[in-house]
């Protein structure tokens, strides 16, 4: 199951990012997006969602959605 297909407000533990992009992978990284850590999708739109990841709040765009597997 991905990120896209999460229900607003629940809590998950993040399994995998799957993404062939290094770059991408340090970005999720430093905002504390790694395997292990708990996610919580807070309110789904259209284009992504908004998750918060320990004390942050951070808008997150389908495709990024797709590679954040739960």
């Amino acid at each position: 199951m991905t990120l896209r297909t999460a229900e607003e407000g629940k809590e998950y533990i993040i399994k995998a990012i799957e993404t062939d992009d290094e770059e991408l992978d340090s970005f999720l990284f430093s905002l504390g997006c790694f395997s292990g850590e708990s996610i919580t999708v807070i309110k789904k739109r259209k284009s992504g969602c908004v998750v918060a990841i320990k004390d942050g709040r951070y808008n997150i765009d389908n495709d990024l959605a797709d590679a954040i597997v739960i």
